[in-house]
């Protein structure tokens, strides 16, 4: 069943059109053009995605400034990240379409996943399951706050 054909249609949308954050929802942070969220799902402690504000499938949809939006939030995603968790590196990727192993179709969003050396663990090898150190909203406020200094300090620069 794609995240079209589900009760409510896109996950991404209704969160974005919402406009109430908070970790009930995992929104982190309101660009012009796009949002970030935590993965509810994650594959490690820290990992978001930055989500167009639009519905749309594809890059090749996108603006270039819509483009360069989520590239900025990546990077400030990826210091946040850094600074909080000292990831020995990092996973970026799309997945486009659901045979890539897209969970959310048809809404384009990019991951950001931080990686230590050996962070596979015999739980996930055997059967799938994750085991984190740290809760959702413990995750959510740590790195919002994060984002928020960084925000905050960018326009004290300017």
């Amino acid at each position: 069943m794609t995240s079209q054909s589900k009760p409510g249609g896109c996950l991404f949308c209704r969160v974005q059109a919402a406009r109430r954050d908070g970790p009930a929802n995992l929104l982190l942070h309101r660009g012009k053009q796009n949002f970030i969220i935590l993965n509810r799902f994650p594959y490690n402690n820290g990992h978001l995605m930055i989500v167009p504000n639009k519905h749309m499938a594809s890059l090749s949809v996108m603006s270039v400034g819509q483009m360069g939006e989520m590239m900025e939030l990546a990077r400030r995603s990826e210091k946040a990240i850094r600074d909080l968790y000292h990831p020995d590196g990092f996973n970026l990727g799309i997945n486009l379409g659901k045979c890539s192993g897209a969970g959310i179709i048809g809404h384009i969003h990019l991951h950001i996943v931080p990686r230590w050396a050996g962070d596979t663990n015999f739980m996930a090898v055997m059967n799938g399951t994750r085991i984190l150190p740290e809760s959702l909203a413990t995750t959510y406020r740590k790195i919002r706050r994060k984002l928020r200094q960084a925000s905050s300090g960018e326009k004290t620069q300017k």
